[in-house]
């Protein structure tokens, strides 16, 4: 017997109370059973399985039901489940499900003599504070504990459980876990966020164990030696065991490709490698105490990630790192001892990220040269570049006295070939060295928050950078010509930038961030060359067809045929083709409050605290397309003017649906379509917006612009200090 999951929604008209059901059923599947038990006359010899998920059932049966075929019972979600009733009739039974019957507070110790159960599944009880005493469950190979958060202590194993495969015990309140069994084919074992987790005890009857996973057991202060012997652990994770202090003195985890300790902030010591543990690929210390690593870890000839990140007790890079020869990426972020590196780094030839960000280091070492492979570099934070001191001698160009531009630095830098990312935000740079335009691979460039003029001419000559960041460089002055293929510039808050090099023959610059660049807005013919730079963008056959700008200004252009006071425009559908849709918000950030009291969130490496959302929404429907929007940094709050934003999306990136719905609307001669933008984040606030339908004539109209239309319907109006007094609060402190 299957009936669907809609049958209880009102089809069928059911009694108060099953008084009958066919001794004959071999399945019972009903989703959403409405009754609290079983009908007392069924007896159901035959049955094979039964399914009733969401039932409303409290108990199954009363006393021993015979039940000789029955293999699976599987009640999951059934939120009024009590207890679970005696299965000693039912001797054959390979599953039990009970997934998330958080009422259930009590099985029956027959459960614990099923000796063919194969899966027994209770996760989600959150209620169930005990099991049976003791477990003889000899053919059980999944067993599934978790988020039982008021169970604190496991079965005994009585007997033979050498089936048992994978064990997972998240979330419970167990306190020990003692094995006291002898299991070669147990592969997991999962305690997650085992809060009350003090101690991991014996492991050596699971020899063959996998994978151990004791994330977030936060009270975990203690793991049997026996751990180091696991020859067949590929995964140990022990990442936030925050009450960690040491673990075995001794190690030998031949097959071991992760080692987690990622946040266990007490520990001090990593244990010393014996024999072979060369397929250990990733090891995470990160935010660990460690001081040192032991000269023994030369054997972990396998490494490919090693992460030290805000390992605050490091005072520097140990030597065995250099011996590592296939690590590939390596993190010493945050570690702010480290003020130098060891000159033999240039043993490990094949790496390919290093993250020094954050650390006090002070030069290069001179065979830094030699890393050809290295594609990441970020020196994010390393204010220390910038100090004058005679022992800077690989950083020369970062000092404030006057040097040779094409010193160590550029040397250092221009033989990395192969660097695709570099990262060198408020380091506290006073020049930028020259040689920087050898970068030939180079596709990302992070200069943020440095006090530089200017950038060296040889930029343009970083023909792959796809994208440059400047923002808070509030000594720049003026931009270089920036190379062709460029994807993005953000140049946010550069308050002394005067001069931004946009030619018209180039490539389209599809992104363009120019927040707070008031002094660029005095140049008189910057509006109308942006305005035109997006028209130009209508023709572009490139690979990013989403065009967005924001710049300083304070009216909407009167180029956008369609304008609105408030957040939202509307436009007829056009009754012709047409290459896409421009839109235009003018913006201004009314309340200014302290970064502390700021909602931010992470994402891309970059905290967030407002949020600009465009949508288009066609004929009322509820359904949005998101044309685009931009997310600001937690800085935003410094933000002083009028914004636009100004953005362009083609009609190919407009959904199938959409464009069937507009073909019937248009059918019927009507329809109408909405740009409506929507903020997030306090005191973020649009007031005019406006948008155009942009088709071929533009392309023409584009061309005139080119040759040297200069009327004010292409103009951008700059803003002029004239706030409204809801706009002029008090400003972050």
């Amino acid at each position: 017997m299957k009936l669907p999951k809609d049958f209880n929604k009102g089809k069928v008209q059911l009694p108060k109370n099953l008084s009958y059901l066919s001794d004959e059923l071999r399945i019972i599947e009903w989703h959403g059973y409405p009754f609290k038990s079983m009908p007392t006359s069924f007896q159901p010899n035959k049955l094979f399985e039964l399914r009733m998920h969401c039932s409303c059932i409290k108990h199954l049966w009363k006393g021993i039901m015979n039940l000789d075929e029955l293999r699976i019972i599987d009640l999951s979600d059934s939120q009024n489940l009590i207890e679970m009733s005696d299965l000693s009739g039912a001797p054959k039974l390979k599953q039990l499900i009970l997934r998330r019957c958080i009422k259930l507070s009590k099985i029956h110790e027959s459960l614990g003599n099923l000796k063919w159960l194969i899966q027994l599944d209770l996760n989600g009880c959150k209620c169930l504070e005990s099991l049976p005493p003791k477990i003889n469950l000899e053919s059980l190979e999944i067993f599934i504990l978790s988020g039982c958060s008021r169970l604190k202590k496991f079965p005994e194993v009585m007997g033979n459980m050498s089936s048992l495969s994978k064990l997972d015990l998240k979330e419970t309140a167990i306190e020990d876990l003692r094995l006291s069994m002898n299991s070669d084919k147990l592969r997991i074992i999962d305690l997650s966020d085992s809060q009350n987790l003090i101690e991991m005890s014996d492991l050596s009857g699971a020899p063959k164990l996998n994978q151990l996973i004791l994330q977030r057991c936060i009270r975990l202060s203690k793991i049997h030696a026996s751990l180091g012997n696991l020859k067949w652990l590929i995964r140990l994770d022990l990442n936030g065991c925050k009450c960690l202090e040491s673990l075995p003195p001794k190690i030998n985890l031949e097959s071991l490709e992760i080692f987690i300790l990622s946040g266990c902030s007490r520990l001090k010591k990593f244990p010393e490698v014996v024999g072979n543990m060369s397929s250990l690929s990733e090891l995470y210390l990160n935010e660990t105490a460690i001081k040192d690593l032991p000269l023994s870890m030369e054997h972990l000839t396998g490494l490919i990630k090693l992460d030290l990140r805000d390992c605050k007790n490091l005072s520097s890079l140990p030597n065995v790192c250099c011996y590592l020869l296939s690590l590939k990426i390596l993190t010493l972020s945050g570690c702010s001892k480290i003020n130098e590196l060891p000159e033999n780094l240039e043993n490990i030839k094949g790496l390919e990220e290093l993250d020094m960000s954050e650390t006090a280091i002070t030069e290069l070492p001179s065979s830094f040269i030699l890393l050809k492979n290295l594609k990441v570099l970020s020196l994010h934070g390393c204010e220390g570049l910038s100090i004058s001191s005679n022992k800077l001698i690989s950083l020369p160009v970062m000092q404030k006295r006057r040097v040779d531009p094409t010193g160590m630095l550029g040397n250092s830098l221009s033989n990395l070939w192969s660097l695709t990312k570099l990262n060198l935000s408020y380091c506290n740079l006073q020049a930028i060295p020259d040689g920087l335009g050898c970068l030939s691979s180079l596709t990302n460039l992070d200069l943020r928050g440095n006090n530089f003029v200017c950038l060296p001419e040889s930029t343009t000559q970083l023909s792959n950078m796809k994208t440059l960041l400047l923002c808070g460089c509030t000594h720049l002055q003026s931009l270089p010509e920036l190379p062709l293929n460029i994807r993005g510039i953000d140049a946010d808050g550069c308050t002394s930038l005067e001069i931004l090099p946009l030619r018209f023959e180039d490539g389209p610059y599809p992104f363009l961030c120019l927040l707070n660049c008031v002094k660029l807005i005095k140049n008189e013919d910057y509006g109308d060359m942006l305005l035109t730079k997006l028209r130009h963008h209508f023709q572009f056959k490139g690979d990013e067809p989403i065009y967005r700008i924001i710049i300083p200004g304070r009216e909407i252009p009167k180029w956008f045929s369609h304008q609105s006071v408030g957040t939202s425009v509307n436009l007829q559908v056009p009754s012709e083709k047409f290459k896409g849709i421009a839109v235009c918000a003018l913006f201004v950030l009314r309340q200014h409050r302290p970064l502390l009291q700021l909602h931010s969130s992470y994402e891309g490496g970059y905290r967030l605290s407002h949020w600009l959302h465009c949508y288009l929404i066609a004929n009322g429907d509820e359904r949005k397309l998101i044309l685009g929007g931009y997310p600001f940094s937690d800085q935003f709050g410094k933000i002083e003017s009028y914004h636009l934003y100004l953005g362009y999306y083609p009609y190919k990136l407009f959904t199938e649906e959409l464009r069937e719905n507009w073909s019937q609307i248009d059918a019927n001669g009507i329809g109408q379509i909405e740009i409506r933008f929507e903020t997030y984040g306090p005191g973020l606030e649009v007031t005019k917006c406006g948008a155009h339908w942009v088709y071929e004539q533009d392309i023409e109209d584009l061309n005139q612009t080119m040759r040297g239309c200069n009327n004010n319907s292409c103009s951008i109006t700059p803003y002029e200090d004239d706030l409204e007094d809801s706009a002029k609060e008090t400003k972050i402190e």
